[in-house]
């Protein structure tokens, strides 16, 4: 927010030799009834607390997933987003089951028309801009996903081109008439918390942990969160 940012949330991913391993899982505490959860499915969870718990919150922005469940959980509870895909990525004017195929995300970026492309500069303390586009697919009523809700959002594409011509793609979901510009600051988000990782690691010791169980893991990285948070008030 405009205050500064901190993380609110952390989860240990546990590798499925460990959640098949009961002996190790005892030896480190690791609570009865643990399962392999895929990355994927822990960004949703984590998701899902943060909204659950009336986080105020209008955007998320993910730097890559896998499967569509992100996107769908989003769209029921309207929030907007900015999600990493893949080139081979599928894009549907509305449902996937229901609805006619736009293309892949590769296929869309290689159509963009050349005055679509546009200059954007880098956030306040950056140097340099980035060359950006973006492709709208649809506006749909957001009651689609929540009967409770109404407003038209839209579906669509934002693609990154670098110097080299290579692209970078990210889906989108934004109440209609949502500019460029909005959607690239989203995006923005993502670096802003790979810098705060990088300071909680090289200045707050967050990688400097050699506890051996659940709780230590979790009480290490809470305290290292809080001391951030402190150190952006």
């Amino acid at each position: 927010s405009r205050h500064g940012h901190a993380f609110i949330d952390r989860a240990l991913y546990l590798p499925r030799a460990w959640t098949e391993d009961s002996a190790r899982l005892a030896r480190a505490h690791v609570p009865v009834g643990a399962t392999f959860t895929t990355k994927s499915r822990m960004a949703l969870d984590m998701i899902a607390r943060t909204v659950g718990a009336d986080v105020p919150l209008s955007w998320i922005a993910v730097d890559h997933v896998w499967g569509v469940d992100i996107e769908m959980a989003l769209r029921r509870w309207c929030k907007g987003y900015v999600v990493g895909v893949s080139a081979s990525h599928n894009f549907f004017l509305t449902r996937p089951a229901f609805s006619q195929q736009v293309g892949t995300a590769e296929d869309i970026a290689r159509s963009v028309h050349p005055s679509q492309w546009r200059s954007l500069p880098l956030q306040e303390g950056l140097q340099g801009s980035e060359t950006w586009a973006y492709c709208p697919f649809a506006d749909l009523d957001v009651a689609e996903y929540d009967n409770a809700r109404s407003g038209l959002w839209t579906a669509g594409l934002l693609i990154r081109r670098d110097a080299n011509h290579a692209f970078r793609y990210f889906s989108t979901w934004s109440p209609a008439g949502t500019e460029i510009e909005t959607l690239f600051a989203v995006r923005q988000c993502c670096k802003i918390a790979e810098d705060g990782l990088g300071a909680a690691k090289s200045e707050l010791g967050l990688e400097h942990n050699e506890t051996r169980s659940w709780h230590g893991w979790h009480r290490h990285v809470s305290l290292v969160m809080l001391a951030y948070a402190m150190v952006q008030t």
